[in-house]
């Protein structure tokens, strides 16, 4: 695929808000990912092609050069730590807030506070510039459940409309980081098909400003 420019998405909401991006500077895909079973997908171009993978996996494609570019969340990106790929553009798409999150006015009854996360890294360092040490427990889904049964006093985990939280009981408490998707390019793609990704980097810069004016 050495002349062919290859952009991994992750399926979901982050695939259905860049698809209108992708269009505006000219490249649509062949299939539908949520049909297909193809995990490369051809576009209009043939020069350009997609891979669709899981959300947390874009970093590492893009890092080692299995894709030259990605779209992935600023929440992903700060797990992975970012190594091995350039951040030129926040798409300001799938925004939300990083939050921890539980029972409001609750106080720990272990000796330390004990927080469930699928962040565990991310969670790791903001409690450490805090001057805290916690217990975290890796969950992959069903965040909010984690507090109820006393597995864990809060949670760290991603909130839009906060409509699940509240209905679990629990709400927002403190702010971590404010979160969108962004445009990750490898650094080698950026030296090897310089021409290329600066000409996908601003149109599509310019796709954002018409969207944020």
């Amino acid at each position: 695929m050495t002349d062919t420019l290859t952009i991994a998405l992750s399926k979901g909401r982050i695939y259905k808000e860049t698809l209108p991006f992708l269009e505006e500077v000219g490249i649509v895909p062949a299939d539908d990912p949520e049909k297909s079973r193809k995990l490369i997908l051809d576009t209009n171009r043939e020069d350009v092609k997609l891979v669709v993978i899981r959300a947390a996996d874009v970093p590492t494609y893009v890092q080692y050069g299995a894709a030259d570019v990605g779209v992935a969340g600023k929440d992903v990106l700060m797990e992975h730590g970012g190594e091995g790929v350039y951040e030129p553009l926040d798409l300001k798409i799938a925004r939300c807030k990083l939050m921890v999150a539980g029972f409001p006015g609750a106080r720990p009854q272990r000796p330390r506070l004990r927080v469930a996360t699928k962040f565990v890294n991310l969670t790791r360092q903001y409690y450490a510039r805090k001057g805290e040490q916690v217990e975290i427990i890796k969950l992959y889904g069903s965040m909010e459940l984690a507090p109820i049964v006393d597995l864990a006093d809060v949670i760290v985990d991603l909130v839009d409309t906060g409509n699940t939280l509240r209905a679990n009981g629990l709400e927002p408490l403190e702010h971590i980081a404010d979160i969108s998707s962004r445009l990750i390019v490898n650094k080698a793609s950026m030296k090897m098909k310089q021409a290329r990704v600066r000409k996908l980097i601003d149109e599509l810069r310019v796709a954002v400003d018409k969207r944020n004016p």
